[in-house]
This record gives structure tokens, sequence and C-alpha cells, in this order.
């Protein structure tokens, strides 16, 4: 009974102990709440209420292959080709109707096409200088070996007349045409005649002049292999009748073929590097320090209203100035007859590595502070038949580079900062 009585006394109930930690418990949470709710500047509230610490958010990987300058991205023309280029939404274009042969008054692209697909080399006439290639050369760069192809794969030789290869390839002039079945074959089923032996190409030429009228895809090219006209393989691209006309996949290897072996190497312009400072969304309105714009307004172009742009910083007068975004921002671009499509505006934006494309400042995550760029391409038609001129800069968007905030970035020049 002792023992019991002195148990009770000096022990301790479990219930009891139970219910106190209980009101303890309760109090302190209590407490915390007050500091964290009414106190926010108390270093417990700080604690208990900050996040943990997060990486800096990495904008998406870049679809360019690239590399570095000054520690900002720049494209390794090493590892580009046009197939690099790849559509992030669908579009279509009328051009002025016109009876050129192998002219396109539409193109039409879809998401995901590559840029191969939809441009031609007319499109890049004395830029990148394509129309110098010849099929030897562009076999020799792609690997696209030219015995196992049809003379349907190389569509400019579908609109040539007999009297137009024969002046692209003159010592095609001097073969017998039973030498050359695609020739031969055509006079045969479209002028009805016989061709008898020892007869050169260039001797009918001048008896039958009917022949400038006749197109050797008026036949099935699908039944011949490219090298059986004697000299395509050598023949620069250029001397062929409408060869801007031809779309770039449709050139047997070209779109293989990396930009650092172009005749014409895109080059970077200048040397210009500064940092992406801040990536400000388009609330922001009434910016005057642009470095954006087009070769026709120049590139200083300011923006009123819904100014999305990255603002910069570097060595001199870069800092505070401002790359507006071309998603909200147009500017007018092209000449000539094609200066018209698009209703003669581009989106804003410059011209770092060269002009046969535009980057430009496409999607602001002010959130994130990230923004990413997109590649514009344009259509020209300088030769040939007529000279149209080219198109503003509207061909794409097609992805380019990311950037995050105090990343590098390439701006190239002039850079004439207001």
């Amino acid at each position: 009974m002792s023992f019991n009585r002195n148990n009770q006394n000096n022990g301790s109930n479990p219930n009891t102990n139970l219910k106190k930690w209980m009101l303890f418990g309760l109090l302190t949470s209590l407490a915390m709440h007050g500091f964290v709710a009414f106190r926010p500047d108390n270093l417990l509230g700080y604690l208990l209420v900050s996040q943990p610490a997060v990486a800096t958010p990495v904008p998406k990987t870049n679809t360019i292959t690239t590399k570095y300058i000054n520690n900002a991205p720049v494209p390794d023309w090493q590892n580009i080709t046009f197939k690099s280029f790849v559509f992030s939404s669908p579009g279509r274009v009328e051009l002025p109707k016109a009876k050129i042969p192998g002219y396109k008054s539409v193109r039409t692209w879809k998401a995901g096409q590559s840029l191969d697909e939809v441009m031609e080399l007319g499109d890049f006439e004395n830029v990148f200088n394509l129309e110098d290639f010849s099929l030897r050369d562009i076999e020799q760069l792609s690997g696209n070996y030219l015995k196992n192809l049809k003379l349907s794969d190389f569509r400019l030789i579908k609109w040539q007349t007999v009297p137009e290869i024969t002046k692209a390839i003159p010592k095609l002039a001097n073969v017998y045409l039973e030498d050359v079945p695609v020739i031969k074959n055509l006079i045969e089923n479209k002028l009805g005649i016989q061709v008898t032996t020892n007869q050169t190409i260039g001797q009918f030429i001048n008896n039958y002049p009917e022949l400038k009228d006749i197109e050797l895809g008026e036949i099935n090219l699908s039944s011949y292999k490219l090298t059986s006209i004697p000299g395509i393989e050598n023949t620069a691209l250029k001397n062929f009748t409408n060869w801007q006309n031809t779309t770039i996949s449709r050139v047997p290897g070209l779109n293989r073929v990396t930009f650092n072996n172009f005749p014409n190497v895109p080059m970077l312009q200048g040397n210009i590097t500064g940092k992406v400072d801040l990536a400000l969304k388009e609330v922001e309105n009434r910016r005057q320090r642009s470095i954006s714009g087009s070769y026709k307004e120049g590139f200083n172009v300011p923006c009123t209203k819904n100014c999305a742009h990255i603002e910069l910083s570097g060595a001199g007068r870069i800092t505070g100035a401002q790359w507006m975004s071309g998603k909200f921002q147009e500017v007018k671009g092209g000449f000539g007859v094609l200066g018209k499509l698009n209703g003669g505006k581009e989106p804003t934006g410059r011209h770092p590595f060269g002009k046969s494309f535009k980057q430009v400042v496409w999607n602001i995550d002010e959130a994130s502070g990230t923004a990413t760029t997109a590649m514009f391409f344009r259509i020209c038609k300088r030769g040939g038949w007529v000279d149209l001129g080219c198109s503003p800069y509207f061909i794409g968007p097609f992805p380019f580079f990311a950037y995050q905030e105090k990343s590098p970035i390439f701006i190239g020049t002039p850079l004439k900062v207001p």
C-alpha cells in the first residue's frame, strides 16, 4: 500500500502529460504564427518563410549548334546546314505572278519543315554565292553521290530547253545526239523526227529553232541518270537558265553542305559583345534607347507601346541600350516589288551575322529573366528575267539563341546608341 501511494504522488500521469504537451504545442504554434504573419522582418519569420536557394533558371537549349566569342553564343557554321533551321509555325506568302520558267508565285510552309524546303537559290544570290557551286562541288562536300541520282532529282533541268542547256554546257554542242538519250528522245517524241547518226546537238539546234520552246521536263526525266548529260556535273549552277527559282532541297546534296563550306561564308559583323541586363515584357512603353530596327529604317527605331525588350549592359554607351522584341514591334523593310510583301513590314531586330538573315528578340519571360531569339529570312528575285527586289525579313520564325539575364550576347555592328 505504501509503495502504491508513493507511486501515485511522485509518478506522472500519462494522460495529464499528453494534455500539457498538446497545450504547449498549440501555444508555440500561435506564437510562431504571430512572428511570421505580423513581423515579416523578424529573423525567425524570415527563416521560416524564405524559400531555399534555387539555381538561376536556364533558357531552353539553343537549337543552333553554338560556339562562343567572348563567352557569347554565335553560330558554329561548321555544323550548321539549311536543315538546321526549322519553322516553329506555319505560313504562306503570295508573290506577284510572273511567267518565268520555274517561278513559284506561292510559298507555303508548316511547323517542323526545314528551311531548305521553302527557300530558293535566288534568295541567297550574291550572299552565300551558292550559284558558284557545281554538282561535283556539292557531291564532294555532302557525300551525296551523283551516280545514284536521276535527272528528275535536279529540279532546274525540268525547265531547260535544249539550246539553253547547250549554252550552259558549251561542249555539249559537239556531242552526237545518239550519245545523249534524254535529248534524242525529247526530239523524237516532241518533234516527231527520227534522229539519224552523226548529227551533233549543235547542228540540230541550228536546223530546228523550234527547240527553244520545248523544255526537257516535257518527258519523264526519272528514266535517265543525272550524269547521262555529259558535263552537267561540272557546270556551275549559275550557268543554267533561271537557276534562281530552284528550291534548295531540289539541288542534290546542297541541304547537307555546312555553311562554313559555302563559297561565301557568313561572317560576324564586328566584335561588340554586351550582356543581357534585364528582360522586360510588353507593359513597357516609350523606350528611346533602341539599337534595333531594319536596313530601311536604321537600327535605332524607338518604341512607343508594348515595348518588350532586353536591356543591355557593357562598355561605353551599351549600358541601358534596348533591343526591342520583334514579336511586338514591326519596322519597314525590303525593296522593289517584293518589298510590298507582308505589308512592307518585318520584325525589328539586328544583323550581327550578316544580311542573309535577321536575329530578332522574340519571347520575353520577365519572371525567369530569360529571352529567346528567332531568325527570319527574306525572299529575293534579283536576277533572271526581271529584278523584283527583296521582301522584308519575315520568313520564319526559326528558333535561335536563348539568353539569361547577365549572360553575354553578341551585338555586332553598326552600333549607335541614342
